[in-house]
């Protein structure tokens, strides 16, 4: 050995015995008696059980279990589940559901952003997330991205961490209250140093920084520009919420003349590097501008039917070869953090979608909604280490135990068991080959505490 240098040992991951190993590989593999041997977090050989190694640091035999691809959620907002099931806000739209919430989501604090955003990922480890893209818009009192990014490291999940921003208070004419609100130029001063503090882009990172500002109707013009050139300089990525409301498409063509894509275009929200959450409201022409820059979209079904904003055009979407993940949303307006859940959902969905011009035509299927959400949240986070199971990919996985009462009688095909039956929370969830969620329960911190201190943080900001 070179003197002065030493050789650091290799930790080893064995998964084997699976009843079925849904690989979402570009052939859809699926292996029974399958699994795959990992070496410091990466793949390094996957199959069937005979063909792996006999022995590692870790073994896992799940001979009852489905196996997938972590779940990748694209769109939430970690802060809302202190606001779940507000008087006043349990009926209304998007524009008087804000109205009703800024207020009270003016006194968060730092406590409020940390405590919340563990339970938020701690209901998202438990219902098979992996990777989780939040966006966090208002930063009142002493509240932070750091305070999120600090607390996602209790749970180990990854983190795409956006920091979001609103620079129109409703002094200028838009609908924040000025309490929230802050000056661009903070804005972009405090992005700059976020993503010098804690951008990993390289493969395996746990933690990114998106650039984020909130909506066409909470920030200027100017701002949507500069925050383009800023994630350009930086390698980092565009996300902000788009399309979501017809109260939304009328406000941005009353105020610019132009439809949310267009007006996006304009100010240079197109390409790859970006992604917009919702996209409700797109037409044929749209969607297919979208394809061809490889623009994105968080698919958010519960959150659109619970604010009764309509239903986004997956099947456009898919056609057209827009890459669309799935999201959660805000727990304000979903109520929940169940990425399983929301699968489901996306799925059921589809195909009332697809219900009066079907005569005889597909409907979506429990293998596509998988594809959407763990493929397809890769492709919109800008990730190719994640979304599958392969050889060099990260060992991000969930482990769903087939014997329990939800999917009795529906052994006939796990993996679409998985979605079909009633959802209910994984048994284990490894990120980058480490333990989340085993044997049911989280690995990295105790939940009831976490829960008690939740509720008294949420009474707080309604008193």
């Amino acid at each position: 050995m070179t003197e002065g240098r030493y050789l650091e040992r290799m930790s080893t991951l064995l998964i084997k015995h699976a009843r079925v190993l849904a690989t979402m590989d570009d052939d859809r593999s699926e292996i029974p008696d399958g699994g795959f041997y990992a070496v410091d977090g990466f793949i390094r050989q996957i199959g069937p059980t005979s063909e792996l190694p006999e022995s590692a640091d870790e073994v896992l035999d799940l001979r009852s279990h489905v196996v997938l691809p972590g779940l990748i959620n694209t769109h939430h907002h970690f802060y809302q589940t202190l606001t779940r099931a507000v008087p006043g806000a349990q009926n209304a739209g998007l524009f008087d559901w804000l109205a009703t919430l800024y207020p009270i989501w003016a006194r968060l604090t730092a406590e409020h952003v940390f405590v919340s955003t563990q339970l938020a990922l701690a209901e998202l480890a438990l219902s098979g997330c992996t990777t989780a893209s939040d966006h966090l818009y208002l930063f009142p009192n002493d509240a932070r991205l750091d305070d999120e990014i600090a607390a996602a490291t209790d749970i180990g999940l990854r983190i795409h961490a956006s920091r979001g921003s609103m620079s129109l208070g409703e002094s200028d004419g838009g609908l924040p209250p000025d309490s929230v609100v802050e000056d661009e130029e903070s804005i972009l001063s405090d992005t700059q140093r976020l993503i010098e503090s804690y951008h990993d882009g390289s493969p395996g990172s746990m933690v990114q920084i998106v650039v984020a500002p909130c909506s066409p109707f909470s920030v200027t013009e100017d701002l949507m520009r500069e925050s383009a050139s800023l994630a350009r300089a930086t390698g980092t990525r565009l996300h902000t919420h788009l399309a979501e409301t017809m109260d939304e498409e009328s406000f941005c063509i009353e105020t610019y003349g132009r439809r949310p894509v267009e007006l996006a275009e304009d100010l240079d929200w197109a390409g790859d590097d970006v992604w917009f959450a919702h996209g409700v409201f797109i037409n044929d022409a749209e969607a297919s501008r979208m394809a061809a820059t490889g623009t994105g979209v968080a698919h958010c079904p519960s959150s659109n039917m619970r604010l009764a904003s309509g239903i986004a055009p997956i099947r456009r979407y898919r056609a057209a070869g827009v890459p669309v993940g799935i999201g959660v949303d805000g727990s304000a307006s979903n109520d929940g953090s169940n990425l399983l859940g929301e699968a489901r959902q996306a799925l059921l969905l589809a195909r009332l979608d697809a219900a009066p011009n079907q005569s005889g035509g597909e409907v979506m299927s429990v293998r596509t909604a998988l594809e959407i959400a763990t493929r397809g949240g890769a492709s919109v986070l800008g990730r190719d280490d994640i979304g599958s199971l392969e050889t060099g990919k990260t060992a991000d996985f969930i482990a769903i135990d087939m014997e329990k009462l939800e999917y009795a009688g529906a052994l006939h095909d796990p993996v679409a068991a998985v979605l079909l039956a009633a959802p209910t929370t994984v048994d284990y969830n490894y990120v980058h080959g480490n333990a989340v969620v085993a044997k049911g329960r989280l690995t990295g911190l105790e939940i009831e505490p976490l829960i008690e201190r939740h509720n008294e943080l949420a009474a707080s900001l309604l008193t």
